[in-house]
């Protein structure tokens, strides 16, 4: 535990060895924070895994497009995504080999949506140090513009915390980036249902409401290196972490759970949409 030490640098990712990543998309990831697309999972299997979360949002009922947060180690089918080996692969190679999932989320927006989430990082309201973690985007549905795909900012994430401002409108958080339309285009994150994008924590994303007559459901993880560290004791309380790939260092993990049905169990922590 580091209570009160907060390192949001970026440090630039090197590997001689990747395992599926190129290194002209590490280099990438280096400068722009983001490396995308790369397809995971074929049609039949995407197939399978939409028809697990549409039956985890029925369940849910009104809270299921935003309310599902860091259940991967309580829902053995959100273990079994977490700690798929194609993943993973993709993972270690801007990670290294000790692979921790810390949180995930299933995070769907409906048609004609009109909540916004804002531009901000991520790592900013995490009480976790250094800002190692990497998330997965896994698109249960096809993303594009018209249905409101995640847009990142380039080049964000090596600046540091960025200031704050509240936010206007129908938003799904209180407060977004400062300034953000001043940082750069935004690039959006088209990807096929299947596919995945890899990001930064500290690079500065959102995504717009959803204009379109097509639903957008994505499912993020969040993998960190065991040299990070919970920087909050009273937050920690709620990290459920699974060891996806090699040692968990000093970290508390859980086993893969026996339980499926998200009614018999609850949240732990929520951590953000995006």
């Amino acid at each position: 535990m580091l209570d009160g030490f907060r390192d949001l640098s970026f440090r630039p990712v090197r590997n001689d060895a990747p395992l599926r990543l190129t290194q002209s998309q590490i280099d990438g990831y280096n400068r722009m924070g983001f490396a995308q697309p790369f397809s995971i999972f074929t049609e039949p299997e995407i197939a399978r895994i939409r028809a697990y979360v549409d039956r985890l949002m029925a369940d849910m009922g009104e809270e299921g497009g935003y309310g599902i947060n860091c259940y991967q180690a309580r829902l053995s089918g959100l273990w079994d995504i977490a700690t798929d080996p194609r993943i993973l692969d993709h993972v270690q190679d801007i990670i290294g080999p000790n692979i921790l999932c810390w949180a995930t989320a299933i995070l769907s927006k409906a048609p004609h949506d009109p909540k916004a989430v804002p531009w901000h990082q991520d790592a900013a309201f995490w009480c976790l140090a250094p800002a190692r973690t990497v998330t997965v985007w896994l698109a249960v549905d096809e993303a594009n513009e018209a249905n409101s795909a995640m847009r990142f900012i380039p080049g964000t994430h090596a600046g540091g915390a960025l200031k704050l401002r509240p936010t206007s409108g129908d938003s799904v958080f209180h407060i977004e980036t400062d300034g953000a339309d001043g940082l750069g285009e935004p690039f959006t994150n088209t990807l096929k249902a299947g596919q995945i994008s890899l990001h930064a924590d500290m690079l500065v994303h959102g995504s717009l409401p959803n204009r379109s007559s097509r639903r957008r459901c994505g499912l993020t993880l969040r993998y960190c290196p065991p040299e990070v560290r919970i920087t909050d004791g009273s937050w920690a309380q709620g990290v459920e972490a699974i060891l996806c790939r090699g040692d968990a260092g000093g970290w508390r993990t859980c086993p893969r759970p026996d339980n499926d049905d998200i009614s018999k169990t609850s949240s732990p922590h929520v951590v953000g949409n995006n």
